[in-house]
Formats: C-alpha cells, structure tokens, sequence
C-alpha cells in the first residue's frame, strides 16, 4: 500500500463556504487545497470552479470538490475543461453512480438541499467508488468534444 495521499482540490462560492469547511476538517486525512472562497461574502463561482477543475485536468490532484447553492453552477463551469466529468450529487447513490459508470473526477455537492451529515456520506462514496470500467470505458471516452 502506498503512503501517498489522494490529492483533492476544493472550492466553493459564499453559499458553498460552510459546507467546504466542515468538509476540509472532514477530509484531513487526504492532501487538501483550498481554492477559495474563504468567507461568506459574495462571489462569483466560476472564480473558484475554473481553478479546482484546472487543477483536477493537469493532473495535480485526483479530485476536485465543488460546492454552491443549487451545484449547478459550479458543475457546469468545470464541465467546459477537456477531461473534467464534474458530477452534481445529491444522495449517495448518484456520487456512486458518478464515479462507478461516468468516472467522475469532480464532485458538486447542492449545499443548500443537502445536510452537512449527508455531504460528508456523499463525499466518503465518491472517494471510494471506483470506476467500473467495462462497457462504461467506451461511453466516457465519447464525452469529450
């Protein structure tokens, strides 16, 4: 077993911010940047979407974490990178989905339709469920344009 941590990025706009510090204590155990915001000011998700899906797409961390109101915004902002399947996820069984049949390299998590208690159950599926691979290989590899 290696003692390589996974890498994760993290961002969220004001309405994401609560949940992305709840979350950075939650994940202490992995190698953790903060992208931003860092208050509940207002602010402009894509100023912290674009840097967290970067930095997933050169391959400088594993993951990505986005949080905002709806995670709608945030999902499509990082979905315009070449390599970034940004998946918006509500319950567990969308973040297992996400990663088992779409390879879901950044998670978007709804912070004002989710408990804090469910985004952290959402978070553990997501970091834990493989890609399955297999007859999903050949779908993923037509998302890219």
């Amino acid at each position: 077993m290696s003692d390589t941590k996974i890498k994760i990025a993290i961002g969220a706009d004001h309405a994401g911010f609560e949940y992305k510090e709840i979350l950075k204590d939650f994940l202490k155990d992995y190698e953790l940047k903060d992208f931003g915001t860092y208050s509940e000011s207002s602010v402009d998700y894509p100023d912290f979407a674009h840097p967290v899906a970067a930095a997933v797409e050169s391959g400088e961390f594993t993951y990505g974490i986005l949080l905002c109101g709806s995670a709608n915004g945030v999902a499509i902002t990082a979905n315009k990178h070449q390599h970034i399947r940004a998946g918006l996820c509500w319950e567990n069984e969308v973040a297992a989905l996400v990663r088992k049949h779409n390879d879901a390299n950044v998670l978007c998590i709804p912070a004002r339709f989710v408990s804090e208690e469910l985004a952290k159950e959402i978070t553990t599926t997501f970091l834990n469920t493989a890609f399955e691979g297999g007859r999903h290989q050949n779908r993923v590899e037509k998302i890219s344009c």
